[in-house]
């Protein structure tokens, strides 16, 4: 078993309940761990048999294009997708983070994690 970790992705999307969030958009960051066999592409040196974080971060740009009112809701389509399209993936964990959050606070960021399983 392996790890690949993607930290601090940085997207600029317009997620939130609030109308005026739709308009003016936020700040995110992005953190995705995978777990995988990575002992195969350690003997082929074949990016064929590893995890591709490319692919990783793709999956995570163009959901985070997909406006939503809940952070939940995006990390959910990032971790169907992942398991979905890297069949090397066992075990996946996203946390999305909104900078300066508009909640009426002196807050620097606001964070939901999920992960999932095969």
């Amino acid at each position: 078993m392996g790890t690949i970790k993607l930290k601090n992705i940085k997207v600029f999307s317009y997620h939130g309940c609030l109308a005026e969030e739709g308009r003016i958009g936020s700040d995110y960051r992005i953190d995705l761990t995978v777990k995988g066999d990575l002992s195969r592409s350690a003997i082929t040196d074949e990016l064929k048999d590893t995890i591709d974080y490319v692919h990783l971060n793709k999956i995570v740009k163009e959901e985070m294009t997909i406006r939503t009112k809940l952070l939940e809701t995006v990390a959910e389509r990032i971790l169907d997708r992942v398991l979905k399209e890297l069949k090397l993936v066992q075990k996946v964990k996203v946390a999305i983070s909104k900078i300066n959050p508009p909640i009426g606070g002196d807050v620097g960021m606001v964070t939901v994690s999920r992960s999932k399983s095969r």
